[in-house]
């Protein structure tokens, strides 16, 4: 590697060879002082794509200035700078880009002064106006970059496009401490010798990234020496953390000209971060309401060395900043009719029956005297006003999120009807996610209050959940010390009681938010809206003929909360709802016989136990099932074997099936009759669409990519894509992806991520998930049709068909659950069996004692894992568990 050549007075250009890094962007811009600086003459490092852009003889559409922070450089922004000029060569809109080194960084000079917040933009301004950049300016910075590069664009409004930050805070609460990394490096003793007198800031910082060594290297190239590393050191010592701190009255003049920011705003940001946190990134929302927020699940505080948020910052900008081209008309284009709106609030049979002495909700976990707890519409409704004025007073404000950690059941019923009653958004992500799963849903949906169970308290309180804690039952004043807990409910029922409510939410304020099962990759928070819950209410009352006199029994989480909106009595089965599989057949009808329900709705896993428990039921169990007139089962796709058996309990009920996902709760339905009726499609009848809802195929090509067109042609293979008025909003804070769902179909439509086909009668056939279509040389192939094929096999439980090979030339392999004990290849006979069942060539048949399904469902076959482990067994490693 070359010497560093040096132009000035310690600022030099970067040596030659820096991996990504074009020399010929780097430049030394002279600029004179300004503040504290003023008289001084100080010479920049920066990376400008300027004259790149004038020798292809291109006009930028405006310029980003882009700020990195401590103890990076602009190396940090190569791949925006490189992909900006990609993008210019390809006829894309040309942004100009200048990555600055700050002053004291990188290979800019170094001087005596102490550089606090207000000084940086001070200078960042005074480089702006060197360069002559006139506007549209997009700001964006990292770190200490954020309030640097945001304070510059308060200050500048009238030349700003837009902001855009990574990873950073702008606002640090009065008395409130600094994460952990940060009081270690401003401990006294510390900040010299750990920033400055030796590398350890730097070599912690860059270990929070899986960096390759020539770019750690990289990183570390400008800070080869202490008198290099000086920045570094300041830039910790002016971490306002304080009231009496020098920059924070910077900070605080910043962060409150960010609620006036009327600009397009992008927040991107990776959770694993242990500097700034998801307190900060909340308060950046709040200030920035408007913006457009993703998390790069698994990324941390380099998010911009982990994930390629180049390209989507640059397409964030084609959206929001260019004035794009109108779409070129499509023929097959999904419509987008206008619906009836949903008509009054999700609580409205609840205000009804309010003097009402009939039976709302069954605890079918508690009993009281010769049965379970039954709760009168009468106490319900009083206990939600009460709540409701009680969460008031502590403080819950409309819009405020609140994760209700608490069983099925009238208390959670009541929590849940009185978060929604003030304009709370209930955020609901069940036990079934595990406690990973479900600590980093919390964690991300970023609580203001946790309402909690003591298993749910402890565990917010040893994993550091965010939000104020209350208990669900009254606790000893030991025990809610231990946990950090405020208030019970009952506390808060007394302190509501004849306290007057606030006006309630607006029908398009957001609702809840409800997390995916994590069965398709971590689990994303899908975000309802007032009106579209009382949607999902109105399409499930008329389609099931729901009245006040139907009852409903629910073992499936997500629907266990509906029967007060519907008007009708509900229990939920004495089981783990985080566990469908301990759902027992006499659990069920003893929930039938308290709630003399009509209807019965179970998860797949849960039918499944219930069948194998079957022989537990004693006559009056069973007269009490045979009252039942619709039994439903959804979450995943049902065998007509398991429903027929399921029916043959409840025999006067009509068994459904109905398909939906976290995202649409109902899209289609059917019967187990029209099931029978309808053979010869390859994969799961689903039904047709409920109520005003639609569904359209986005047909595959060559390589399982769905399209942007959409039909509804019968057997097209293809992305099952739907609307409905109960459609979600969005995701929470993934902004990537709720784009990537509506990709080309319009606002209120939904990519499901599901692949089918419609047939000639507007059946919808499921066939799989998108990531799981096998691209073989003779084109896409869709593996729940095989699956079906090899259950035919009399020895085989279960089946998995997946691929295995390079893209556009896989092979199919079938993997069967038979009982054997240990894994491999299958037995010849066996593998011959398979093979004659179905029309699709098998390169190969394993055997596996049980294949992986998710957690929430159990039910759902992991293919993604599945199809790993064949690779590995089928490269010669050692059969093991999948």
């Amino acid at each position: 590697m070359s010497q560093p050549r040096v132009i000035g007075p310690q600022a030099t250009l970067p040596p030659a060879g820096l991996p990504g890094l074009d020399p010929a962007l780097s430049r030394l811009v002279s600029v004179e002082g300004v503040l504290a600086d003023a008289g001084e003459t100080r010479l920049w490092h920066v990376l400008d794509t300027g004259d790149a852009l004038a020798e292809r003889g291109v006009e930028p559409r405006g310029t980003i200035v882009a700020v990195h922070g401590n103890p990076t450089w602009s190396y940090l922004w190569r791949a925006l700078v490189n992909a900006s000029l990609a993008r210019a060569d390809a006829g894309a809109t040309p942004w100009r880009v200048v990555a600055v080194d700050q002053l004291e960084m990188g290979f800019s000079e170094r001087t005596p002064l102490r550089r606090t917040l207000a000084q940086r933009v001070a200078d960042l301004d005074a480089l702006v106006t060197e360069l002559g950049i006139r506007g549209p300016i997009v700001t964006i910075g990292h770190d200490w970059g954020g309030p640097v590069s945001l304070g510059w664009a308060v200050e500048n409004r009238d030349r700003l496009a837009a902001v855009i930050a990574l990873n950073t805070a702008v606002h640090h609460p009065d008395g409130a401490e600094l994460p952990f990394a940060l009081r270690v490096a401003t401990a006294r003793g510390m900040l010299a010798a750990g920033t400055t007198g030796t590398t350890a800031f730097l070599d912690v910082t860059l270990a929070l990234a899986d960096l390759d060594p020539a770019v750690r290297a990289a990183f570390r190239a400008p800070y080869a020496t202490i008198a290099r590393r000086r920045g570094i050191g300041g830039f910790v010592s002016d971490i306002p953390a304080t009231p009496a701190h020098e920059s924070t009255p910077a900070l605080h003049r910043m962060s409150a000209g960010l609620r006036e920011l009327q600009v397009p705003a992008l927040l991107l940001r990776g959770p694993k971060d242990p500097v700034f946190g998801e307190d900060h990134l909340d308060d950046l929302t709040e200030r920035l309401p408007h913006a457009d927020v993703h998390r790069f699940e698994g990324a941390g505080h380099l998010l911009a060395e982990e994930r390629p948020y180049a390209d989507v910052v640059l397409d964030w900008l084609d959206e929001k900043v260019t004035d794009a081209a109108p779409a070129p008309a499509r023929t097959r284009r999904a419509s987008s009719r206008k619906r009836p709106a949903p008509v009054g609030r999700l609580w409205d049979a609840l205000d009804a029956r309010r003097d009402d002495d009939d039976t709302a909700v069954i605890d079918m976990t508690t009993v009281r005297g010769d049965g379970p707890l039954n709760v009168s519409w009468r106490q319900l409704a009083a206990r939600v006003d009460e709540l409701a004025a009680g969460l008031d007073a502590f403080g819950v404000r409309a819009g405020d999120r609140v994760s209700l950690l608490v069983q099925p059941g009238p208390t959670l019923t009541a929590a849940l009807y009185a978060c929604l009653r003030i304009g709370a958004v209930v955020v609901v992500a069940d036990r079934g996610l595990g406690i990973r799963g479900l600590s980093r849903a919390v964690r991300g949906a970023v609580p203001d209050v946790v309402i909690g169970e003591v298993a749910g308290l402890a565990a917010a309180r040893a994993l550091g959940w965010p939000g104020r804690r209350i208990s669900a039952a009254a606790l000893p004043a030991a025990s809610s010390r231990a946990l950090g807990v405020e208030a019970s409910l009952s506390d808060l029922a007394r302190a509501g009681r004849g306290r007057p409510l606030p006006a309630p939410p607006a029908a398009d304020a957001d609702a809840a938010v409800l997390f995916t099962s994590g069965s398709t990759g971590p689990a994303k928070g899908v975000v309802y809206t007032h009106a579209q819950l009382s949607a999902l209410r109105d399409t499930l009352a008329v389609h099931f003929g729901v009245t006040a006199d139907t009852g409903l029994v629910t073992g499936f989480a997500p629907f266990a909360l509906l029967g007060p909106a519907l008007g009708t009595r509900s229990a939920t089965p004495d089981m783990d709802v985080s566990a469908p599989r301990t759902l027992t057949a006499a659990a069920v009808a003893a929930a039938v016989r308290a709630s003399d329900a009509r209807i019965v709705f179970l998860s797949p896993a849960a039918v499944a136990n219930v069948v194998a428990t079957a022989g537990g039921l004693t006559d009056a169990d069973r007269a009490a099932l045979s009252r039942v007139e619709t039994f439903l089962s959804t979450g995943a796709p049902v065998g007509v074997d398991l429903l027929r058996r399921a029916q043959a309990l409840m025999p006067n009920a009509v068994a459904h099936t109905p398909y939906g996902m976290t995202e649409c709760l109902l899209v289609a339905d059917v019967t187990l009759p029209e099931i029978e009726a309808a053979a010869g499609d390859r994969g799961v009848c689903v039904g047709r669409p409920l109520g005003t809802g639609e569904v359209r195929i986005a047909p595959l090509d060559e390589l399982g990519r769905s399209s942007n067109d959409t039909t509804t042609e019968p057997r097209v293979t293809g992305e099952i894509v739907i609307s409905a008025p109960h459609l979600k909003r969005g995701y929470f804070r993934l902004h990537l992806t709720d784009r990537e769902a509506r990709r080309g179909l319009g606002e209120r439509w939904h990519r499901t991520g599901d692949v089918g086909h419609l047939d000639a009668e507007g059946r919808l056939w499921v066939e799989g998930r998108l990531p799981h279509v096998i691209t073989t040389a003779e084109g896409p192939v869709t593996p729940v049709g095989i699956e079906q094929d090899v259950e035919t096999v009399l020895a085989v439980q279960r089946g998995a068909a997946v691929g295995v090979g390079p893209a556009g030339r896989q092979v199919v392999v079938a993997v069967v659950e038979t009982g054997a004990r240990r894994p491999g290849l299958a037995s010849p006979e066996l593998t011959e069996a398979v093979r004659a069942a179905t029309a699709q060539r098998l390169a190969a048949v394993l055997v596996v004692p049980t294949l992986p399904t998710d957690i929430r469902h159990n039910s759902k076959i992991d293919r993604t894992r599945v199809s790993a482990w064949v690779e590995r067994v089928l490269a010669g490693e050692k059969p093991s568990a999948p």
